[in-house]
């Protein structure tokens, strides 16, 4: 069996072209997502410059790259600037934080592009939920919270259970899950924590919270890409664990889907309203859907990839990394797509206890369980554990391919079960001077 976790190597070359293309990459300076992208413009022969506030990077093309305050006015300028140099022929943003300024510039570039603004209501949870709700398509009922007011009185004929969330944090930080009006209060001030320790300049994104009902049933992943307002579907990833709280840590993704081809068909149709709704026409789509006993609810449609190692199990759908497929139509030189048979998964592995990682022993045990295609540990000795929803990292990720989906959930869930992660408590010093 081919091995279908592991990005494609068989791009088109285009490296003995007269003309190479040329990209322009907005990456965070933590982004994980960057050295994927710079590998596969390495294999397609494309030409990078990488906006970030990364100059002292170990990665070498951020910090040879263009060093800008991605958050500063002036950042469109530099941007503009470095295109005078030597034409761009794609913009691509990295990350939730980098889709608004990474439409601007393709926008004023004349570059395939989302909307500005629409690339802003993809990141902000409340403007997508009242944009959407007003185009129709169906999400949670909804309320915005004030930190900054006693919450309380905020609080009138609000149903339970409900799911309360950061305006823009990823990963699934900082929600939770409230079953009373003391849960709500304890999970604001736990948020309201959070967004201090991540000092987000935006004062009304640090200053609320988003409520919303907490819709009961199972949850799946789609990965899409969009062109001239067309969603070309890549992957429908199917989460077996239920998503029930109080946290919302996601584990297993597993494709194909599971479930039966009208829900799957909702999915899209959904999904497609969704990015209608937002504006959303161009580049890379990850949403997030609800299958409630109402039918589908979207949950979450971002303007990027999926995010972490995750990507290379589009390497199992469509014969070709997600990257390679991102950077392709940037350019202009969209990719075929060539659909495979069997099943991948991938199972981010969580950090259940805080503290001090010591060890993780079992993992020769774990990668000979049947149908386990690769280990990847991110974190090392000593590094200090934090769980959701405070933190934001998993552990590392395990990879599968068998002929059926059943068969790639269980071989993860053995592998995990072979995992045993030593933990230490965390040693303070206090100043007691």
């Amino acid at each position: 069996m081919a091995h279908a976790v592991r990005p494609a190597e068989d791009v088109p070359d285009h490296r003995r072209q007269q003309t190479r293309s040329r990209l322009l990459l907005i990456a965070p300076p933590n982004s994980y997502r960057t050295v994927s992208y710079l590998e596969s413009a390495r294999r397609q022969g494309v030409d990078v410059l990488v906006a970030s506030e990364g100059e002292h990077s170990l990665v070498g093309a951020i910090a040879s790259g263009l060093h800008i305050d991605l958050d500063a006015p002036e950042a469109l300028d530099q941007l503009l600037r470095a295109n005078q140099e030597r034409p761009f022929n794609g913009v691509v943003a990295t990350d939730d934080t980098t889709v608004e300024l990474g439409s601007r510039i393709a926008q004023t570039l004349k570059l395939p592009h989302n909307p500005p603004q629409a690339a802003q209501y993809s990141h902000r949870k409340d403007l997508s939920r009242q944009v959407l709700q007003a185009a129709g398509v169906r999400v949670p009922d909804f309320r915005v919270l004030s930190l900054g007011k006693a919450i309380a009185p905020q609080l009138e004929e609000l149903e339970f259970p409900c799911v309360v969330k950061p305006l823009s944090l990823s990963a699934s930080r900082g929600v939770i899950r409230a079953d009373t009006q003391q849960d709500v209060q304890s999970a604001c001030q736990r948020i309201q924590l959070i967004l201090e320790a991540e000092g987000i300049a935006d004062d009304y994104v640090s200053s609320h919270v988003l409520v919303e009902a907490f819709i009961p049933g199972p949850e799946v992943a789609l990965e899409g890409l969009l062109h001239r307002g067309k969603l070309d579907v890549l992957a429908i990833f199917d989460k077996p664990d239920p998503l029930e709280g109080p946290f919302f840590e996601e584990t297993y993704y597993i494709t194909p889907s599971r479930h039966t081809a009208a829900i799957q068909q909702e999915i899209i149709e959904c999904v497609r309203d969704a990015c209608d709704g937002l504006g959303l026409c161009e580049g890379a789509v990850h949403a997030e859907v609800r299958i409630g006993e109402s039918g589908c609810a979207i949950i979450e449609v971002a303007a990027r990839t999926i995010g972490g190692e995750c990507a290379r199990l589009l390497g199992f759908g469509t014969g070709h990394s997600l990257e390679d497929l991102v950077i392709a139509h940037a350019v202009g030189r969209p990719l075929s797509i060539r659909r495979s048979s069997g099943a991948a998964g991938v199972l981010m592995i969580p950090i259940t206890k805080a503290g001090s990682l010591r060890r993780i022993e079992g993992i020769a045990r774990a990668r000979a369980v049947p149908f386990i295609e690769d280990i990847l540990i991110n974190i090392r000795d000593g590094y200090e554990l934090v769980p959701l929803p405070e933190g934001s990292s998993y552990l590392g990720f395990m990879f599968a391919c068998a002929p059926r989906p059943e068969q790639v959930e269980a071989a993860l869930r053995k592998a995990h079960a072979e995992l045993d992660v030593v933990v230490a408590p965390v040693m303070q010093v206090l100043d007691l001077r």
